[in-house]
């Protein structure tokens, strides 16, 4: 009978990245405290972003004090669509995607009604520090919702996916894509039960898969095949990940993007601490990766030769 588990000297032996091994060895000594505003508030990243003409979905308004919650309907009368999300929050906690209106309420993406009110509280509890990093008082912003790109269609449920590049010292060594469920709500966020599938690093072309921690080919609501799809503007995403990485100043990071029904991609944030469920997705883990860049970071390689040997460790 097969196990459903492995010993952790197993893991190690298959390369497998550990929570401890991760902030010991990389978010310690590649991501300078210092630095850690410019991706734990996505008000900084956006600015970052704007300042070096990177894509980011445009602002509508900022709701900073408890007082501005008041203007919240006339900043959005002309809005039928709209995301609202806490400047510091993390793993999508406290973020509703607003997919347009039917009378006096506002619909979001998985299809629940909002009222002005409940709008209006929600606003609230993200300026009080309920979904922030460490409770402490944030912001909401609310900005344009991306229309998701054609090529998603059968394999999202209720919203937008993205695109997660990981890069250690400055070199992309892992991609998927967050695929949102009926389960998530809309939402492409692992913790809530939204579906992952990796993404190969030299042709962007997805394979493999991972939902709740367990490897799986086909999306558990549409039944579509996870592998074989291959990610517009791939070039630029990598192109773009790897710019915000040396502006943010840090080693270790994951870069967030959507594609917009153009093709466009557009970040939506970064993370310092990126977690690494993206190893279930790929089947294989980073150590390799994460060895070879070491050894191999300041050699004058081609970038496309670089992701080539890197894609080649499995």
């Amino acid at each position: 009978m097969k196990r459903g588990w492995a010993w952790p000297g197993e893991l190690r032996r298959a390369g497998v990245l550990g929570i401890n091994r991760r902030n010991l060895d990389l978010v310690l000594p590649y991501n300078p405290r210092a630095n850690f505003p410019g991706v734990d508030d996505k008000l900084q990243t956006k600015r970052f972003c704007e300042q070096r003409g990177i894509s980011v979905p445009r602002t509508l308004a900022v709701i900073a004090r408890q007082g501005d919650i008041q203007r919240f309907a006339s900043l959005v009368t002309a809005h039928d669509e709209f995301v609202i999300k806490p400047a510091s929050g993390c793993e999508g906690r406290g973020i509703i995607v607003i997919a347009g209106r039917r009378g006096a309420h506002w619909l979001s993406s998985s299809g629940e009604e909002w009222s002005l009110d409940e709008l209006r509280y929600h606003l609230s509890a993200i300026l009080s520090g309920l979904y922030s990093l460490g409770g402490q008082d944030d912001h909401a912003i609310v900005e344009q919702r991306i229309v998701r790109h054609p090529i998603f269609a059968d394999l999202a449920v209720g919203g937008t996916p993205d695109i997660r590049i990981i890069l250690y010292r400055g070199v992309p060594m892992m991609a998927m894509v967050r695929l949102p469920t009926r389960q998530s709500r809309g939402r492409a966020n692992l913790h809530q039960g939204a579906v992952a599938a990796a993404i190969h690093l030299v042709t962007g072309e997805t394979f493999g898969g991972v939902h709740l921690g367990r490897a799986i080919a086909a999306h558990p609501d549409t039944g579509a095949q996870l592998a074989g799809r291959r990610m517009p503007s791939w070039e630029i995403i990598l192109a773009s990940a790897t710019r915000l990485a040396e502006v943010l100043g840090l080693g270790y990071v994951g870069v967030d993007f959507v594609l917009d029904a153009s093709g466009l991609p557009v970040v939506l944030e970064a993370n310092a601490r990126p977690g690494l469920a993206i190893q279930v997705a790929h089947g294989f883990g980073l150590a390799k990766r994460i060895e070879w860049i070491d050894r191999h970071v300041a050699d004058a390689m081609p970038r496309a030769e670089l992701l080539a040997q890197l894609a080649a460790l499995g």
